[in-house]
């Protein structure tokens, strides 16, 4: 098996991110041309934007919490050569939940299915570091 395929999912977590970056620009700037913003008081509370700039700015946010734990589980499997098909599996259905958490919250943020799609995904982190700590104190 080739333990580089760890990456692929960490790196389409990556990209949900940039685009979620260009996704605020365009948002930002749809607020600003429609002048629904007051550009004095959005530079220094970005709870002064419009709730559609909120959102996305908000999901952003939550891509640097839970995910600092994936990307950490990604760089212990690797280290560790623990990489396996079920691992890789799990890990691309944990970045296909950062994708339908994110895509609810920027558009409904219905949170019943933004919070399924947060529990899948910090589920399968929970499963990851588990079966990584037994291969751990099993290899002693």
């Amino acid at each position: 098996m080739n333990q580089n395929l760890i990456f692929i999912p960490m790196l389409t977590h990556i990209l949900l991110i940039f685009s979620l970056y260009i996704r605020l620009g365009i948002v930002k700037s749809r607020a600003v041309k429609a002048g629904s913003v007051d550009r004095n008081k959005a530079a220094l509370n970005t709870k002064a934007w419009p709730d559609s700039v909120v959102k996305v700015s908000n999901n952003i946010g939550n891509q640097f919490e839970s995910p600092m734990l994936f990307y950490g589980l990604t760089v212990i499997f690797y280290l560790t050569n623990n990489v396996n098909d079920v691992v890789i599996i799990l890990m691309g259905i944990y970045a296909a939940s950062r994708y339908v958490h994110a895509y609810v919250h920027v558009t409904s943020n219905y949170v019943p299915f933004r919070y399924k799609a947060f529990l899948v995904g910090m589920l399968i982190l929970l499963g990851l570091s588990i079966w990584q700590l037994l291969n751990l104190i099993l290899s002693i």
